[in-house]
């Protein structure tokens, strides 16, 4: 396929042409801006030091307004274009969801009213706690915490509390994690004061192993003793899906520990399997993927967690209960195992008006069906490119597919060269370099937004992008791109040793 024919498919402008001056350089003296002229024959009343100029730029108002009007038409979105991030789920947020957010009984609450009158937001937190509880089958929910890492926090806090509850947290020191794990569990552990002992996937095929699991839990102890809880991404960050859960579960609890699943990957399963049924003692969702509401910039994401029966004694308050046909706030003095408040008040609303919205207009068959088409369209994809990268892992993936740049390196090609080339077709690379488990690695995720004109035109781009790769040249055409984007490629190493952080005049 030649260039101008793959730009026509995938409809996008070429080089992700995403610019704006600065206000300083629209800047020009006399007009009108922060800082005033000094009034002549007036003396200061303020009490204090006269002061001086404060250097901004002098814009009048609809030069500000202009100004920051395009730049938000000028950050790339998925409202833009495919947003393949792999393990960040970037898919379409309905616009029903922002019209109930919207609503004036919801938008225009605050969270120090008094119960009585807030009655109908108290009742949707309630009803999305037993949506999240239904879809997992762990009765216990809370949905404080703020975000996924947070509610990684919430969840490994929650067990600790348990052990230090049962009087054993002195020799239950360490927590087991896969080494295809993300990031934030291992931070998250040792945060709550554990021990992280990684378990290895490289002989097991990007899965864990019963072996491999067993060696690392009866490593220091021959009951296992020692070990606290494990924390497993399921399913895991390869985009695999761990066959052999459940018996590592029941290995985990005959050994006394806790299983907390991170719930970032759940598109996969939503309406399809509950984590329950497989072992998982406490869980915590991103919002923000799975159930559509609003992802980056800053937020607001939002990440509650689901526990079993036992934990659920211990996980934070406050929690909505209902009694008779009012609802209302638990307290910490009713539970009095819990760890306590994790946050000033009861987490993100907006995001829970706009999660609850997504799961009622889905409905039951609607949210399976996400999962479904999810893992369809990763499974297309991988079929379709598989013979052009390399895919380290054989049989279907789940909702998100793993490539590598093996096959392109023959040719002096690496994946950082395979996403600059994306951005010069007008493309938001995929995830690169993650997970760490493989050299040059290219997570890709669809989601189930996305249709299948959308994924053929992205497959004909990084067709040709192997196909320029492995031509004339090829590597000195791939290490140039972007070529027609208002950034080229930086220094990197020059950017990281020595950061411009401020503008200069």
């Amino acid at each position: 396929m030649n260039e101008k024919t793959m730009m026509k498919n995938a409809g996008k402008t070429k080089g992700l042409h995403y610019e704006e001056p600065l206000l300083w350089e629209y800047s020009q003296g006399g007009n009108c801006g922060v800082d005033w002229p000094q009034a002549e024959g007036r003396e200061p009343r303020t009490g204090v030091p006269e002061r001086g100029k404060i250097g901004l730029p002098s814009l009048s108002e609809p030069e500000v307004l202009r100004h920051y009007v395009r730049m938000s038409t000028w950050n790339y979105s998925i409202d833009h274009g495919f947003f393949p991030l792999g393990s960040c789920t970037m898919k379409h947020n309905p616009r029903l969801n922002e019209k109930t957010a919207r609503l004036p009984g919801f938008a225009h609450i605050h969270p120090l009213q008094p119960e009585s009158t807030v009655q109908g937001a108290l009742e949707l937190m309630y009803e999305l706690q037993s949506w999240l509880s239904e879809l997992t089958g762990l009765p216990g929910a809370c949905l404080s915490p703020s975000a996924g890492a947070h509610g990684e926090l919430a969840g490994m806090m929650t067990i600790r509390r348990a052990h230090e509850q049962q009087g054993n947290i002195a020799k239950r020191r360490v927590i087991l994690t896969p080494d295809s794990s993300h990031g934030t569990n291992p931070a998250t552990a040792v945060m709550c004061g554990f021990e992280v002992r990684s378990i290895s996937t490289s002989e097991t095929g990007g899965r864990l192993g019963v072996e491999e699991f067993k060696e690392a839990l009866y490593r220091t102890d021959p009951m296992g003793g020692d070990v606290a809880g494990m924390m497993v991404t399921n399913p895991n960050t390869c985009g695999l899906f761990e066959r052999d859960i459940q018996k590592i579960a029941d290995l985990l609890h005959e050994a006394g520990g806790y299983f907390y699943c991170d719930g970032a990957n759940f598109n996969a399963l939503v309406g399809k399997v509950r984590p329950g049924d497989f072992g998982v003692d406490v869980m915590h969702f991103n919002l923000h993927k799975t159930f559509s509401t609003p992802h980056g910039g800053g937020g607001p994401g939002s990440g509650p967690i689901c526990c079993s029966e036992e934990l659920s004694r211990y996980m934070p308050v406050p929690t909505v209960v209902k009694e008779g046909d009012s609802y209302r706030f638990e307290t910490a003095e009713e539970r009095p195992d819990t760890l306590g408040t994790l946050k000033a008040f009861a987490g993100q609303f907006g995001i829970f008006v706009r999660a609850l919205t997504y799961m009622k207009s889905m409905g039951a068959d609607g949210l399976k069906q996400v999962a479904e088409d999810a893992v369809l369209n990763a499974n297309y994809l991988l079929s379709l490119l598989k013979d052009d990268y390399h895919a380290p892992f054989e049989g279907p993936c789940m909702h998100e597919c793993l490539l590598t740049d093996k096959v392109q390196k023959e040719f002096d090609v690496k994946t950082l060269d395979i996403a600059k080339t994306l951005i010069e077709y007008g493309y938001h690379p995929m995830t690169v370099y993650f997970p760490l488990v493989l050299h040059g690695t290219m997570l890709i995720e669809p989601t189930e937004t996305e249709s299948k004109a959308e994924l053929d035109a992205f497959v004909a781009t990084m067709k040709e992008i192997a196909a320029q790769a492995a031509g004339e040249n090829g590597h000195d055409k791939l290490h140039a791109m972007p070529l027609s984007s208002p950034r080229r490629r930086l220094d990197e190493v020059k950017a990281a040793r020595n950061p411009i952080l401020k503008y200069v005049d």
